[in-house]
């Protein structure tokens, strides 16, 4: 396995993270991807289907396998679909030998529910930390920062409620699939913020914000929307997208 080059070495304090907008495992994800691939730890690479979990977790499996082995990256599963296997002394084992991690999309309340203060969860972020690559797309990426955006109602209500995730981007809650259906989702979200200063990412399908260790970046074909209350800024793939630094200490 080709390990992080020397230079990247002196300065990353943590491994690269990627917040995808969904539809992952696809052509157009290609830029991204790549460079978790290159940037990865050393370590197995994992897809984590949980928030596929009542969604044929098997085919979320399948897909990221066949799409990371054409960009010359073999995946297995870390196994995490209930409570139950986010606190396995087994998984708990894989994870802290894991060099990428990749959270596929779902359910958003779900993966959540299964993650948040688990063993798994703190091993797998512990290995970030250690310079492993973590990536969540739609459900995964809005499970990665400090809240994830639920429905109020069901089915179908495009009104979103928040609801505390693993809290690994503060102050930032993930709109994914912005420019077809997340969009719809910001009103709501800023009536009620649980905090003055949350800010929303909104990101575009196939696209991601990229964290490298010392900054982000938008990354992939669409773009990055950044909303506050007070503000809302639109940015172009390649360019620099100013958000809160990830969490780089023990989880609290």
């Amino acid at each position: 396995m080709v390990g992080r080059p020397s230079h990247i070495l002196a300065r990353v304090t943590t491994g690269f993270l990627a917040l995808v907008g969904g539809d992952e495992f696809k052509p157009g994800n290609e830029e991204h991807d790549r460079l978790l691939v290159e940037h990865r730890g050393l370590g197995p690479a994992y897809v984590v289907p949980t928030a596929a979990a009542r969604q044929r977790p098997d085919l979320a499996v399948a897909t990221a396998q066949q799409w990371f082995r054409g960009l010359g990256l073999d995946v297995v599963e870390l196994p995490v679909l209930r409570r139950s296997d986010a606190t396995s002394a087994k998984n708990v084992e894989l994870a802290e030998r894991g060099g990428l991690f990749y959270l596929a999309g779902g359910d958003p309340g779900l993966v959540v529910d299964v993650l948040r203060d688990s063993p798994v969860w703190r091993a797998m972020a512990a290995a970030w930390r250690r310079g492993a690559a973590l990536a969540g797309s739609s459900a995964g990426a809005m499970a990665l920062a400090e809240w994830t955006l639920i429905r109020k109602a069901y089915p179908g209500h495009a009104e979103r409620r928040y609801k505390p995730a693993l809290d690994l981007v503060p102050r930032v809650a993930v709109a994914p699939h912005f420019e077809t259906f997340g969009h719809r989702w910001v009103e709501s979200a800023l009536v009620e913020p649980p905090d003055e200063h949350v800010v929303i990412i909104g990101i575009d399908e196939r696209s991601a914000a990229l964290w490298d260790g010392r900054a982000w970046t938008a990354r992939g074909p669409g773009c990055i929307t950044v909303v506050t209350r007070r503000d809302r800024g639109v940015h172009q793939p390649g360019t620099p997208v100013q958000l809160p630094t990830p969490r780089a200490g023990p989880d609290r």
